[in-house]
């Protein structure tokens, strides 16, 4: 059996006491369920496409173990090393979305993949947590030196973000990104002034949205439009639903994957919902909804300006993004092409999470900003 005295000093020991094993637990559960969905909708796609029946599964569980290593990996580290791996993680970030602007190629009306050593990659999946961490780090500075222009160097970057997310374009990523930096700053005590100036260009920026990007008019318009009227994948996706009723057609006996082009990656959550019912869905839900709260729970309860933040914002994200996927594949909100976190296939989807999910783990251990009081850096 698997034991470490308290009395060990290592490094190894100290992270096993101190990280959150419980968020740890339900990460990993989360996991297992992504692979068997991915296991059981993947060969459908990949032999429409030309691939081998289990191309996909095998890439997917390649992944799973590089991100198990990348959340193991970052939850080891100190606040110090935190902030310096999303500093470092942001700025590159940055440099290889400007890249796409140029030398990425086009999916569904937008350029945000880029090919590396034969590898697809989306960059600007890593702008959300290496963003919510920068962000939080200069909000700290702010409360801690009054001459620290940490709120104004905030917005800087927000905008920065946002303009090269535009220029894609994510609109769907850029309202992520806006929530999580408004929940940021509401955290940090923003006047009720300025609560109602980024409500208004919150709403002015989706309007405009709506009359300045066709697929974004066009995904409005399938949302409001009658059931004859709706897209082919979301009247898919409720068929599913339908089909799966309360327990489930059963393991690998859903139908509707078959015609699904992205059964395995945005609408895996259909799937789920197909052929083991209402009940998984609802294990899924609550899983997302236990990481977050908890996260939250022990974050709100530390001292460290930076910890509460930072935390809180990775939290919110890794919600939000899973609130999307699910509301978008059950016709509660437009459709948006954001992946189920651990769950949906896709080596940057979820890498991100996993560096996401690694800081927030990091951030949540006990005893974290005791040892971290020699310096911001």
């Amino acid at each position: 059996m698997f034991r470490i005295s308290r009395i060990n000093r290592s490094r190894l020991a100290n992270w096993w006491w101190t990280v959150d094993k419980v968020s740890l637990s339900l990460i990993l559960v989360l996991t297992f369920i992504g692979a068997f969905l991915v296991f059981s909708a993947s060969p459908s796609v990949a032999r429409t496409i030309g691939f081998a029946d289990y191309h996909f599964i095998k890439r997917q569980i390649v992944f799973i173990f590089i991100a198990l290593g990348i959340v193991f990996t970052l939850s080891l580290q100190r606040l110090k090393t935190i902030r310096r791996v999303a500093i470092i993680g942001y700025l590159l970030t940055l440099v290889l979305m400007f890249i796409t602007l140029f030398a990425g190629y086009e999916t569904k009306g937008a350029s945000r993949w880029i090919r590396i050593l034969g590898f697809s990659l989306q960059p600007s999946e890593f702008i959300k947590p290496t963003f919510v961490v920068v962000s939080a780090w200069l909000l700290d500075g702010s409360k801690k030196f009054d001459d620290f222009p940490g709120g104004i160097l905030s917005a800087a970057l927000y905008f920065l973000t946002i303009g090269m997310l535009l220029a894609q374009p994510d609109v769907g990523m850029t309202i992520v990104v806006s929530c999580i930096w408004a929940f940021q700053l509401f955290l940090a005590g923003l006047p009720m002034l300025l609560v109602g100036i980024l409500a208004f260009f919150a709403v002015f920026g989706a309007v405009g949205a709506y009359f300045t990007f066709s697929h974004v008019h066009e995904r409005v318009r399938e949302f409001l439009a009658s059931d004859a009227n709706l897209g082919y994948q979301v009247r898919r996706s409720l068929e599913a639903f339908a089909n799966g009723n309360l327990l489930g057609r059963g393991p690998g006996e859903g139908t509707v994957k078959l015609h699904l082009p992205d059964a395995h990656t945005d609408f895996i959550f259909a799937v789920a919902g197909e052929e083991f019912g209402v009940w998984l869905c609802l294990i899924i839900i609550l899983i997302v909804a236990a990481i977050v709260i908890r996260s939250l729970w022990i974050s709100l309860k530390d001292s460290n300006l930076f910890v509460i933040y930072a935390s809180a914002g990775l939290a919110a994200t890794f919600g939000l993004q899973g609130i999307i996927n699910m509301a978008s594949t059950m016709h509660l909100m437009p459709t948006k092409g954001m992946t189920l976190p651990f769950v949906s296939y896709g080596g940057s989807s979820l890498f991100a999470s996993a560096v996401g999910i690694g800081m927030l783990l990091a951030l949540t251990r006990r005893n974290q900003s005791a040892e971290d009081k020699d310096g911001p850096y």
